[in-house]
């Protein structure tokens, strides 16, 4: 297992999209004056999100959606529910209530960017994955902020202000279920599924050859505000840095167990893992900036951008990457 690994790991450093992401690092670490826009960086994520949506889409009606593909996503919508109850009596050993449920509510939800950067592996070692993986990926988005409503009426210790806080949470159900990036790519699914081989033949020269380059501009965005985020993880202490990255670890060991047991192909699994692993900080965070005011932001931002998201992309997706391998899952 440890070669596997190795191997995966190597294999996954020297891409491009991971040097870059290495380069954005450096470059603050140098005090260099690189950056890049914000528009431009929302135009690559609203591409990296468009294609992905349209390619799962066009793959799911090449192959339908079966029981196995509808178990899957049911278990990965329980799942983002369930993990951040989990999550939150852990960290309340450490943690203020409403520092807690931010930190767990952002590990049940995910993190698109790894989720794309799983499938760049996948594809860079020709391994097949299915199309429902996307939607399995937009569901989970949603339930974990949900959860994060319950954590936060836990928090929510005085009566004061609870009828602000419901009115808030309207806020917060609305931006769970048609924030833009689950928008995007639940309709760039739908889009890709309608149009099926005729649709994809037509933008497959735009959504598919220029994907691997955009992916290393972003992520070399990513590795630029990754690096400007590790002052900070002082404020966490070093108990958040080590859940950073043993929850991650933890929870994508949980994905590979359910991918095991549903039988799915090793592509699948590992995505499934990665998803599991991830953490959000974009979703998430703008909830509870509404639901959980009071919670620091420096905390559950900087753990999720500044420490698990680093280690999925560089150690965690070839780690499960040799375990799904060991275990012969899809083999």
């Amino acid at each position: 297992m440890a070669s596997l690994a190795k191997g995966a790991a190597l294999d996954l450093l020297l891409s491009p999209p991971i040097l870059f992401f290495a380069l954005g690092v450096v470059a603050v670490l140098v005090r260099s004056d690189l950056d890049i826009p914000r528009p431009v960086v929302r135009l690559f994520s609203i591409y990296l999100l468009i294609s992905i949506g349209v390619l799962g889409g066009y793959k799911v009606s090449l192959g339908g959606l079966d029981g196995r593909a509808i178990a899957v996503m049911v278990s990965c919508v329980v799942a983002s529910f369930a993990l951040p109850f989990a999550t939150y009596w852990v960290l309340r050993f450490r943690l203020s209530t409403a520092d807690a449920a931010a930190v767990a509510a952002t590990f049940g939800s995910i993190s698109a960017v790894t989720f794309i950067t799983g499938v760049a592996f996948l594809e860079s070692r020709a391994v097949e994955y299915s199309g429902y993986m996307v939607a399995a990926m937009a569901l989970m988005e949603s339930p974990a902020i949900v959860s994060a409503v319950v954590l936060a009426r836990i928090a929510q210790r005085e009566s004061q202000g609870s009828e602000r806080r419901s009115d808030e949470a309207g806020g917060v159900w609305r931006e769970a279920l048609f924030n833009g990036p689950v928008v995007l790519l639940v309709g760039s699914m739908v889009i890709g599924a309608a149009c099926g081989q005729r649709g994809w033949d037509a933008v497959s020269p735009f959504m598919e050859a220029p994907f691997q380059g955009v992916l290393c501009l972003f992520l070399l965005d990513m590795g630029l505000v990754a690096a400007r985020r590790f002052p900070e993880i002082r404020s966490a202490g070093w108990f958040l840095v080590g859940f950073g990255v043993v929850g991650a670890i933890a929870q994508g060991m949980v994905g590979v167990l359910i991918a095991w047991a549903l039988d799915v192909g090793a592509g699948d699994a590992l995505l499934i893992a990665v998803l599991f692993g991830s953490a959000s900080y974009i979703a998430v965070p703008a909830a509870m900036r509404l639901v959980l005011p009071e919670a620091n932001p420096s905390i559950y931002i900087t753990v999720a951008l500044a420490v698990t998201f680093p280690f999925n992309i560089i150690v965690g997706i070839p780690m499960y990457n040799a375990l799904i391998t060991t275990l012969g899952i899809g083999a």
